[in-house]
């Protein structure tokens, strides 16, 4: 019997553990046993709880409570309350998942105290490090021992910055393993697909005609919190719902909402608030997600984790950032880069909706990522 620690703090993080702890608890339930800590990073409710309960995962056996600050006050409470829990708990491993913050914190804790770090979602790169994203990602990958990349372009961005093919076990830091395992994210997606359309209503909440609306979302804050790019942003998504006379779902992040007023131009704000084709929502959980991504005729976005759940349901998106780290995305054809910049993304949207063609070729693997982890963690942690 092995003992993980896993660490969750954010959305995508919840969503991503997930399959992990599925897999735990239907092949290796007598084997390995899951530790769950929650950073706190997430703290809205609408965020955070409702992923527990509506995908299953089990309790958080801590959390840290952390929620908002700068990165550097959030880093350090999670750095000393996720050491406190290594040293109590004493497990073979930690997992982390993705480029949060809460990665980061989880990194550096147990680096210092010499406890083995899995990575999921290594390899990942954007290649711009004024991403606070990609020094988290970075800083972890070269922490870890064992190094799970969901693609094949991941898989290389390691072996480009020095990881080695041959290493030989027992692993370390030193000596790590990296593994192009494919995408835990598929797994829940081929998974919860079908528990979405029976356990939502959010299509007919809303008022929607399958195949006729588009999916956006705005999160990041180099878009949310920079006025120019807030309205680039809104400015295009108006003139799409108004020019197409297409409906636009936008289930807003807290942080865009506390800032949309305050940052979008009076005149926009007021246009965008009155345009009934405007749906302005409140987060969605991850099956209503999963609904909205189905049933959509195109996603425009600068989550990394929609992006990829656009690409498992074949809709097109736009990349509303200068960069992805998903690049296969792109170089298939099936999204496009747009950044905040109006036109651009009016082209974009014009290029994806009318092209009949597009290819979703299987990069993320075939649905069994977080069993072939599991079974490689008990080979080498224990």
């Amino acid at each position: 019997m092995i003992k993980l620690v896993t660490i969750i703090g954010a959305r995508p993080q919840i969503i991503k553990a997930a399959a992990l702890s599925r897999a735990i608890q239907q092949h290796y339930n007598d084997s390995i046993r899951e530790v769950i800590v929650h950073t706190g990073q997430h703290y809205d409710e609408n965020m955070s709880q409702v992923f527990f309960d509506e995908l299953g995962i089990p309790a958080p056996d801590y959390n840290l409570n952390t929620g908002s600050g700068s990165h550097g006050k959030q880093t350090a409470s999670m750095i000393s309350g996720i050491e406190e829990i290594l040293l109590t708990e004493k497990p073979n491993g930690i997992v982390l998942y993705g480029d949060t913050n809460s990665t980061l914190a989880g990194a550096i804790a147990a680096s210092k105290i010499h406890v083995p770090i899995v990575h999921i979602e290594a390899g990942l790169r954007s290649f711009n490090k004024a991403m606070p994203e990609e020094i988290n990602r970075i800083m972890c990958d070269h922490a870890s021992t064992l190094l799970f990349s969901p693609t094949k372009t991941g898989f290389v961005n390691l072996q480009n910055e020095g990881f080695k093919l041959n290493n030989e076990a027992p692993y370390t830091a030193d000596n790590p393993k990296i593994y192009h395992s494919g995408d835990v994210m598929y797994d829940n997606s081929l998974y919860f697909s079908d528990v979405a359309e029976k356990k939502t209503n959010i299509l007919q909440e809303l008022q929607l005609v399958s195949g006729d609306f588009v999916l956006a979302t705005i999160h990041r804050n180099n878009n949310t919190d920079e006025p120019a790019r807030l309205n680039a942003l809104f400015s295009a998504l108006q003139r799409i719902s108004e020019e197409k006379q297409t409906t636009v779902v936008l289930p807003l992040h807290p942080r865009t909402a506390k800032l949309l007023q305050h940052n979008l131009n009076p005149e926009l704000y007021k246009r965008v608030s009155e345009n009934k084709r405007m749906k302005l929502i409140e987060p969605v959980s991850f099956l209503e997600m999963i609904a909205l991504e189905k049933n959509c005729s195109i996603v425009m976005t600068d989550s990394g984790g929609v992006q990829k759940e656009a690409f498992y349901f074949k809709k097109p998106c736009v990349i509303l950032r200068p960069e992805t780290e998903w690049v296969e995305l792109v170089i298939c054809g099936s999204a496009i880069i747009a950044d905040a910049d109006e036109a651009r993304i009016l082209d974009a949207y014009n290029n994806l909706i009318s092209n009949k063609n597009l290819e979703y070729p299987p990069f993320y693997g075939n649905g069994n990522a977080a069993g072939f982890i599991c079974s490689e963690m008990l080979a080498h942690l224990s």
